[in-house]
């Protein structure tokens, strides 16, 4: 299966309409990317992404990429340097764990918009929503393949 079919269009825009709603409680930016097969590390190849999706242009460097390769059955949650600065190590931990348990009980879009709800409450305490907060990231899910 493809990348591309892994969610259907109404999955996509229910965990659209997510981040939409997480990013109302915090200045961060929350972005999902969805592809088939990792061959690397996750956490290298999210690095990749979030450059490729040019995560870091955001005002305070606080971008967070969630990344799955379903087939390859690899995740990973990373953040911009401005969260990395002021987190926690492990603070993506707990996501992470959701992330897990949901996509084994095949529960995948329930799993990426459960993780998508803690990302917003989690950025929430170090980066609040802000009044003349714009929206600097797409909130559409990228897909690659």
């Amino acid at each position: 299966m493809s990348a591309s079919k892994f969610l259907s269009e109404a999955d996509k825009a229910i965990l659209v309409k997510e981040i939409e709603s997480a990013e109302l409680r915090t200045s961060g930016e929350i972005r999902v990317h969805i592809e088939s097969n990792c061959s690397s590390d996750p956490v290298a190849r999210a690095v990749a992404v979030f450059n490729t999706l040019k995560m870091y242009r955001t005002k305070d460097r606080n971008a967070v990429l969630i990344y799955v390769a379903y087939h390859s059955r690899k995740l990973a949650i990373i953040g911009d340097s401005g969260i990395n600065a002021v987190v926690p190590d492990g603070f993506w931990d707990d996501v992470k764990e959701v992330l897990i348990k949901h996509f084994a009980s095949n529960e995948i879009t329930d799993g990426i918009k459960q993780a998508i709800y803690m990302t917003g409450t989690k950025l929430k305490e170090y980066f609040p929503y802000q009044t003349d907060d714009i929206n600097e990231q797409s909130n559409e899910i990228s897909i690659g393949e």
